[in-house]
């Protein structure tokens, strides 16, 4: 076994928690960095798989593009500020999953506007258990759908298929133009 894989906690070990907004500083502790094969578009309606190599790495530090921590910082303070809620996964005292609901986007709609997991916590349950947390925000705020525009990757996408989403159609097209590259998905509530 290796080292990395001695390191990795048993889920219960995660504790789930809402932080306060300014903790969106911490983003910095999560490892966004991957290396992707498999990608999704949507073509004519249809999810189309596509093959990829795409080296992904940490958030820049340098910078206030897109790709940078200051910009991914300014995007999630942005959605925090129109009533968004900060949700975090805890290992001990490290941030190692982290998501922004927002529980009213319209009427009877919310939106999951951010959710990573750290690399070496992915796959242990941590998106579905933070998901579980924004998905119980929504409903107790009258939300009886959810929002989720979606990197196309395919782990992503199919993490989001597995909890129950659909392709949206029609998508919003406020949010689609903000991310027209994205899966745009809906889940009932």
């Amino acid at each position: 076994m290796s080292l990395l894989a001695d390191r990795k906690p048993p889920p219960n070990k995660i504790h789930f928690t809402r932080l306060d907004p300014h903790a969106i500083e911490r983003l910095a502790e999560i490892d966004r960095s991957e290396h992707i094969t498999r990608a999704y578009e949507i073509s004519a309606g249809v999810l189309t798989q596509l093959d990829v190599d795409w080296h992904v790495p940490n958030w820049f530090s340098e910078g206030d593009g897109d790709h940078s921590l200051s910009g991914q910082i300014a995007f999630c303070r942005s959605h925090l500020d129109k009533g968004g809620l900060l949700l975090g996964a805890l290992h001990e005292d490290l941030l190692v999953g982290i998501a922004i609901v927002r529980p009213e986007l319209y009427a009877d709609m919310a939106q999951l506007a951010f959710l990573h997991v750290s690399r070496e916590y992915r796959r242990q349950g941590i998106a579905k258990g933070l998901m579980a947390e924004a998905c119980q925000i929504a409903r107790s705020a009258g939300a009886r759908r959810i929002y989720i525009s979606a990197t196309s990757t395919a782990s992503t996408v199919e993490f989001y298929l597995s909890q129950g989403c659909e392709l949206a159609d029609p998508v919003d097209p406020n949010l689609y133009a903000l991310e027209p590259q994205d899966i745009h998905l809906i889940l009932e509530l």
